[in-house]
């Protein structure tokens, strides 16, 4: 019985390799896809970009160590010693000799030089558990890379924006950008630099509860059937592919100084236009059309939906930094109000695909993510073709965004929450689940 376990064991372990070199190579085709077109309309795109955190200056210190802190998560704790030592001490020779040139400060060579170096060893030893981990860890930093390149081609195929139909749709919900932009300048710079930080540290977080549950994976213990990477992954994916349909800017940039002169006026945030003759507007060749839907709501939203059955702390650190983005994405100009609320459509139907892979495609999943997806498409063909009646009657059309919004949160919940016997995990962990899945049964 023993000898047929260990055969099964290893017939999974080369299953598992085999997945993992075709998603290696899917991974390689896509980012070379995105260099090609990088080149050809004269871009540096992602590769330049994975140069320089590897010998040159990184962009962000905080992803790259993020990586590897996630990629560690499948070693034992003697190669995490020896790793984070490493990457240290790469780190620390990396800024003195920048800062005794005269370079500006900074980290993350040491992080993605390790992180390279063990996806080397581990795939030598063919240790499934570390390649998965890194891999884990490999895709942020390579998603980053890639959602960089993706935003300079929205500038390039939509040169002009929609942002008159989203702001006008957008009375509907009152401007939020508007009063949320006032309501920050009344609380002075300090709240400002607090969410200022929260917002561009969101993959830190991400790593943070992602590390909590995959933790002990290293020492044996079953993977997590799902967990929050594979969600930021999937919205990181599909999101871009809107600010092609829907291309907007962001009130600051829109109706504000930061238009550089491609702005309709100076208007935000004292004061909230009301055209009712829409048109799109054409815009610069460096803003990103990376407004509609927000991302930083759909993974923020991820991330609460993820924390809730942690500790304490978890759960009030995912709420937390769900509410800080909100007022953020608002009070900073980045988004509409329109655009959270089909971020968080876009993150409960994609965690909907993703969420209790062992209950398969059942009525529950299927009566979901379609409904969540014509929930999608009807908010954004409302926004552009129905904007005029929507912005010119709020009392009506506000409570129905709303409602809509609302209705997709009520239907997530009642499947993956509180439906009886929507428990598919153990709550120990033993069947993969963690403590992040569904809540168990009553009559259990």
């Amino acid at each position: 019985m023993l000898q047929g376990d260990e055969r099964k064991a290893s017939v999974t372990g080369r299953t598992d390799l085999r997945v993992y070199g075709l998603g290696a190579i899917a991974v390689v085709l896509f980012v070379g896809a995105l260099q090609l077109a990088a080149t050809i309309k004269g871009f540096p795109g992602p590769v330049p970009s994975l140069w320089n955190d590897l010998v040159g200056t990184p962009k962000s210190m905080a992803v790259p160590w993020g990586g590897l802190a996630l990629a560690l998560v499948g070693v034992n704790a003697r190669t995490r010693i020896w790793a984070l030592s490493l990457a240290v001490a790469i780190d620390i020779v990396g800024a003195v000799l920048r800062l005794d040139a005269g370079r500006p400060f900074a980290v993350g060579n040491g992080a993605v030089i390790v992180l390279a170096g063990l996806a080397m060893v581990t795939a030598w030893r063919r240790d499934v558990s570390g390649i998965r981990s890194i891999c884990l860890g490999g895709l942020l930093i390579l998603a980053t890379k890639a959602g960089d390149a993706w935003l300079q081609i929205t500038t390039i195929a939509r040169p002009y924006v929609l942002d008159e139909y989203a702001q006008l749709a957008d009375h509907a919900l009152g401007n939020p950008s508007w009063m949320v932009a006032s309501g920050l300048e009344m609380l002075g710079p300090g709240a400002y630099a607090v969410l200022h930080w929260v917002y561009i540290q969101l993959p830190v977080a991400a790593i943070a509860i992602a590390i909590y549950q995959l933790r002990g994976v290293a020492s044996g213990r079953q993977w997590p059937s799902h967990h929050l990477v594979r969600t930021f992954l999937l919205i990181g994916l599909v999101g871009p592919i809107f600010y092609i349909l829907f291309p907007v800017v962001g009130p600051m940039f829109a109706f504000g100084p930061a238009g550089e002169g491609f702005q309709v006026a100076n208007l935000w945030p004292t004061v909230v236009p009301f055209d009712t003759s829409p048109s799109a507007i054409a815009f610069d060749a460096e803003t990103p059309r990376n407004c509609m839907p927000s991302l930083h709501t759909a993974w923020a939203l991820s991330l609460f939906i993820h924390s809730r059955r942690g500790p304490w702390w978890l759960r009030w650190g995912g709420t937390a930094w769900l509410v800080c983005t909100l007022a953020a994405t608002l009070g900073f100009g980045y988004h509409y109000g329109v655009d959270l609320v089909a971020g968080v459509v876009l993150c409960l139907t994609l965690e909907s695909i993703l969420r209790d892979p062992e209950r398969g495609w059942d009525s529950g999943r299927i009566r979901l993510v379609a409904y969540g997806s014509a929930v999608m498409v009807t908010l954004l063909l409302s926004y552009r073709y129905l904007a005029v009646p929507i912005g010119t009657y709020p009392e009506l059309f506000g409570p129905a965004i709303l409602a809509l919004m609302a209705s997709v949160v009520v239907m997530f919940y009642a499947t993956f929450f509180a439906a009886p016997g929507s428990a598919l995990a153990i709550r120990d962990g033993r069947a993969g689940g963690e403590m992040f899945s569904p809540a168990r049964s009553p009559s259990r």
